[in-house]
């Protein structure tokens, strides 16, 4: 890759296309959720390697608990499968996890290992690798709303307190008690759908959006670094001029 200063900082993905690719080849629905789980366990690697700062990736959002309960529980039974084989990886290679979203509903045995990653890998200062569990934008909103209403009503935050900007990031997922994170430099979806599918929403106001093809089981380290290239070759602006 060129010009690495011009890495971004934080990049998020939506990964897209586990059933079609599980489909595409016959396979059962877990088989691409499978599949998908190692193609994030590269990206993260490669995020690593590259200087990337911020990596989030949406992998289960408030919407998805319509699926079957079948494909569901399998989802969460791959999650610890995750956690229980990457763990110690992830903790060596200074990597600090975190989790955007409602993750104490997911069932207990999920629910225990998040907290048993977050509560090891709390001190790394490498790569922050943030996991959307549970998540959906407008949610995260409307929760950042009434937790300001909250404390304003307990005298932990002033009556008159205009709600602002700074003050509504600050209780987003993406601004809580673990330390904020900044906005999304670049924002990538796989699988040739076009839409941000309630993923921060808020945060996403000036972000760069790349869509590739590719399903996300498929998509490589190499895939990544093209889009990575593409994104050096733009000129943000921020709603000004140059």
């Amino acid at each position: 890759m060129a010009e690495k200063e011009r890495v971004p900082s934080h990049v998020a993905i939506i990964m897209d296309g586990n059933g079609r690719w599980a489909a595409k080849k016959g396979l059962p629905r877990l088989a691409g959720h499978n599949a998908g789980m190692l193609a994030m366990k590269e990206i993260v690697k490669e995020s690593s390697r590259l200087g990337i700062n911020y990596l989030t990736v949406y992998a289960f959002s408030t919407e998805n608990w319509k699926r079957s309960q079948e494909e569901v529980s399998g989802i969460f039974r791959l999650l610890i499968k995750y956690v229980d084989s990457e763990l110690r990886e992830l903790h060596e290679n200074n990597v600090r996890v975190r989790i955007l979203g409602d993750y104490r509903k997911l069932p207990a045995a999920a629910a225990e290992r998040l907290e048993k990653t977050l509560e090891t890998t709390r001190e790394n200062t490498g790569l922050c690798f943030s996991i959307a569990l549970n998540y959906g934008s407008r949610a995260e909103i409307v929760r950042a709303v009434s937790r300001i209403c909250a404390d304003k009503d307990a005298g932990r935050l002033d009556a008159d307190r205009i709600i602002d900007e700074e003050l509504l990031s600050r209780y987003l997922y993406t601004g809580d008690e673990n330390g904020n994170l900044p906005d999304p430099d670049l924002i990538i979806r796989t699988s040739g759908e076009e839409r941000l599918s309630n993923f921060l929403l808020w945060q996403s106001a000036y972000s760069e959006l790349a869509f590739t093809d590719v399903l996300w089981p498929e998509f490589t380290p190499e895939e990544y670094r093209r889009i990575l290239k593409q994104y050096q070759n733009r000129d943000r602006r921020f709603g000004g001029r140059k």
